[in-house]
């Protein structure tokens, strides 16, 4: 039994590199290797801009190489790491090119937004397996994504917790065919509210999340339910879905993460505690269930369980991300492009809540449709969509 063991964790120890180190996804990683630093060796950490926790998480988790993104930040963090013997390099260029590394056997993808494309492809054609935090990453090339990592051999392990919660439940049904999807939504702050009552919205009021503890971008998404649009979206190049199989239900506890039901009728689903922890480990440990200090659900705590229809109208870019499902094509990459610009711009003051999918359909409806799209269709449509989608706000 012991010999048994032993190899067990041979043959799982991981070296990791997590892209997006200092955001919510990327320090919640961290924390679960620390938990489990016998089955994993953190190997490369990068970051956008956050140059002092950047550093004070490398000192900590002493990986191979760093990347800080933003090159004004470069020497601060080079001069506090060169004594630590951890390489330090810098700009877009390097954060594409790190995923490359020999020693690393998992990329864990938590940037936000369109950013993590690149490295994505990179670290597939590198034949890395793929933790997906950046649900951007499929919602934009979904296609040629999917062609890439079975052209490589790569597996994609999804950590976002509803498509986490598919995986979980599709694992050993390999032979069985899925009739329908239900990916869960807790309704954000504004579950049901109209259209009137949304008009005057701040950002302090979208940025608090009943239940999920998630960054800035995210948080706002969940709120125009653009960030379960973009899921659906994400859930049918991960399960080679029709999205007519992809539903959306609001139950409001988020227990329940996501529902399969098969062709016989029968359905399961996974349900835990709202943590982001669990599908990040999840997602690392796969195949094995490692142990976890997260706190237990307790049935007696949630005597009820209650589901309803997302509301498509207040929220329309529920129903945009669907078109863009059905339709296609660069559309997604469109939808993404714009809701990036117009989030931001929310964010910023410099724009009101509903415009954010005002801007958004507008974009879908003026950028040039292209049915089949290269790489270099998606960084063209990508560029000219902000552009048009600036133009708008100012």
């Amino acid at each position: 039994m012991k010999q048994s063991h032993f190899l067990m964790e041979e043959i799982i120890k991981k070296k990791i590199a997590i892209l997006g180190s200092t955001g919510s996804i990327g320090t919640q990683a961290l924390e679960v290797i620390e938990e489990h630093s016998d089955k994993f060796q953190v190997e490369v950490l990068t970051a956008n801009t956050n140059a002092e926790l950047l550093i004070e998480q490398a000192i900590k988790f002493k990986p191979n190489t760093v990347v800080i993104v933003d090159e004004t930040r470069f020497e601060e963090v080079s001069e506090k790491l060169w004594e630590h013997d951890i390489k330090t390099f810098t700009g877009e260029e390097a954060l594409a090119q790190v995923v490359e590394m020999e020693a690393i056997n998992m990329v864990l993808t938590a940037l936000v937004g369109y950013a993590g494309l690149l490295p994505t492809i990179n670290a597939i054609k590198a034949k890395k397996n793929i933790a997906l935090a950046n649900k951007e990453t499929l919602v934009v090339a979904g296609e040629l994504i999917t062609k890439l990592a079975a052209q490589n051999g790569v597996v994609i392990l999804p950590v976002d917790s509803e498509h986490g919660a598919i995986f979980q439940c599709l694992t050993g049904e390999i032979q069985n065919k899925i009739e329908k999807i239900y990916l869960t939504a807790s309704g954000g702050p504004f579950r049901g509210k109209k259209t009137e009552e949304l008009k005057n919205i701040t950002k302090e009021q979208a940025l608090k999340h009943p239940n999920w503890d998630m960054g800035a971008k995210i948080t706002i998404d969940s709120a125009t339910l653009m960030n379960k649009g973009l899921e659906v979206i994400e859930a049918k190049w991960l399960f080679d879905l029709q999205p007519e199989q992809i539903d959306v239900i609001v139950h409001p506890q988020s227990i329940i993460h996501s529902i399969v039901q098969f062709e016989d009728g029968s359905m399961k689903a996974q349900m835990g505690l709202p943590d982001m922890k669990h599908p990040i480990q999840y997602a690392l440990s796969f195949p094995y269930r490692f142990s976890s200090k997260s706190p237990r659900f307790n049935f007696m705590d949630y005597p009820q369980l209650t589901f309803e229809q997302p509301d498509k109208e207040t929220f329309l870019n529920l129903s945009l991300a669907y078109q863009a499902l059905e339709k296609g094509g660069n559309l997604a990459c469109i939808l993404n492009a714009a809701n990036e610009i117009s989030v931001d711009a929310f964010l910023k003051d410099k724009i009101k809540f509903l415009e954010i999918a005002e801007i958004n359909q507008k974009c879908m409806e003026e950028i040039s449709f292209i049915k089949t799209p290269t790489y270099e269709d998606y960084v063209d449509t990508n560029t000219k969509t902000r552009a048009f989608a600036l133009s708008l706000i100012s």
